[in-house]
C-alpha cells in the first residue's frame, strides 16, 4: 500500500468522542472534497475521495451526526495512464437542511466559500480534525526520499486562508500558493509534516513517513559521499599522470644534470604513480615528510622548464 493510502487508511478508522470535532471533520471533507451544487432550484451536497474508507466515514458521518441519507457510489474514469476510481458521496434530500447544519450556508442563505468561523475559531479538537478531512478530501504527501512536502488542493482562496489560519493555530507554518489554476496549502519542513501527522491522527504514518525519510536521506548522503570519493580518486588519478609525465620528461631533459635528492623524488613519483605523496615519504630512505616530497618535486620541474627555456633561447 502506498504511503498516502495508508496515512488516509488510518485517518479514517479516527471517530471523535467529540461531536464537534467530527462535525469540522465531516464539513472539511465537504467543503474540499466537492461541496454544493444548485441544480433546479435545489442544494445538492456531494464529495468525492479516492479513499473508499473516507467516503464511508463521511456517508456514516452524515446519517449519525445530522440525520440524512447519503449515497455512496464509485465513478470511473479512463486516462491515458489508466482507470482512477474515485468515490461520490451525494445527498440530494435534504441538502440544503444539511448545508445549514455544517456551516456551508449562513443563516443568509450565502455559501461559505472557505470553513465555517466556528471551525476556524473553534478548539484545538476542531482545528485537528478540520485538517483531517480536508486531507482525506484532497491531501498529498510526498513518498520518503523525495523533497518534502504534505499538501492539499483547496477549492477556492477563502478555503486555503482557512486552512493557513487553522495551522497557525497548531503552531505550523502552511503557505498557500497556486499553481496553474488551483489553490494550494502547503507545508514543506520535515519536522512540520511530521508534526501535522501526528496532530491529524496518523502517528504510525507519520513515524514510517519520518524513518524512511531519514533512510532515504542516508542513502542519498552515502551516495554523495560514494560520488564525491570516486571524483576525488579520478581527480588524482588525473593529477598523478600529469606529475609522472612531468617527471619523465624532467629526466629526459635534464639527464645527469638533476641534484640527487631530486632524483630521488621523481624517481619515487615514476615508481609509485598511484602513491599518495604521504606514502612516498615514508617510501623514501631515509624518510620524509610529504611537504619535503612535494617540493623536491616541484624543484625539479621547475629546473626543467629553466632549462627548456635556457636552450630554447640559445637557439634562436
Amino acid at each position: 500500500m502506498a504511503l498516502l493510502d495508508e496515512v488516509k487508511s488510518e485517518l479514517s478508522q479516527i471517530d471523535s468522542e467529540l461531536p464537534a470535532a467530527s462535525q469540522a471533520q465531516a464539513t472539511a471533507m465537504i467543503r474540499f472534497g466537492g461541496g454544493l451544487r444548485l441544480v433546479q432550484r435545489q442544494i445538492l451536497v456531494q464529495a468525492h475521495f479516492d479513499s473508499l474508507e473516507a467516503a464511508q466515514w463521511l456517508q456514516n458521518a452524515i446519517r449519525n451526526l445530522y440525520g440524512h441519507e447519503a449515497l455512496l457510489s464509485p465513478i470511473e474514469r479512463p486516462t491515458p495512464t489508466g482507470t482512477i476510481r474515485r468515490y461520490q458521496v451525494l445527498v440530494e434530500r435534504g441538502g440544503a437542511a444539511l448545508a445549514l447544519q455544517t456551516g456551508l450556508l449562513d443563516r443568509r442563505k450565502h455559501v461559505v466559500m472557505g470553513l465555517p468561523n466556528e471551525i476556524v475559531n473553534g478548539n484545538i479538537a476542531q482545528i485537528k480534525s478540520a485538517w483531517r478531512g480536508a486531507f482525506l478530501a484532497h491531501g498529498d504527501i510526498s513518498d520518503p526520499g523525495k523533497a518534502s512536502y504534505l499538501e492539499i488542493v483547496c477549492p477556492t482562496h477563502e478555503a486555503a486562508m482557512s486552512l493557513v489560519a487553522s495551522a497557525h493555530r497548531l503552531g505550523i507554518t502552511a503557505r498557500p500558493r497556486q499553481v496553474r489554476s488551483s489553490e494550494r496549502v502547503t507545508l514543506k519542513d520535515a519536522d512540520a509534516i511530521e508534526r501535522m501527522l501526528i496532530l491529524m491522527g496518523a502517528p504510525r504514518s507519520a513515524r514510517e513517513w519520518t524513518g524512511k525519510r531519514s533512510d532515504g536521506e542516508a542513502r542519498g548522503k552515502a551516495n554523495r559521499l560514494a560520488n564525491f570519493d570516486d571524483a576525488n580518486m579520478r581527480r588524482s588519478a588525473k593529477a598523478a599522470a600529469e606529475a609522472c609525465e612531468k617527471v619523465r620528461h624532467a629526466f629526459d631533459l635534464l639527464g645527469d644534470e638533476i641534484p640527487e635528492n631530486l632524483r630521488a623524488a621523481g624517481q619515487l613519483r615514476l615508481d609509485h604513480p598511484d602513491s599518495s605523496l604521504e606514502e612516498l615519504g615514508r617510501l623514501a630512505d631515509p624518510q620524509i615528510t610529504k611537504d619535503a616530497v612535494a617540493g623536491r618535486i616541484r624543484r625539479l620541474l621547475q629546473l626543467s622548464d629553466k632549462t627548456e627555456k635556457a636552450r630554447a633561447r640559445e637557439a634562436r
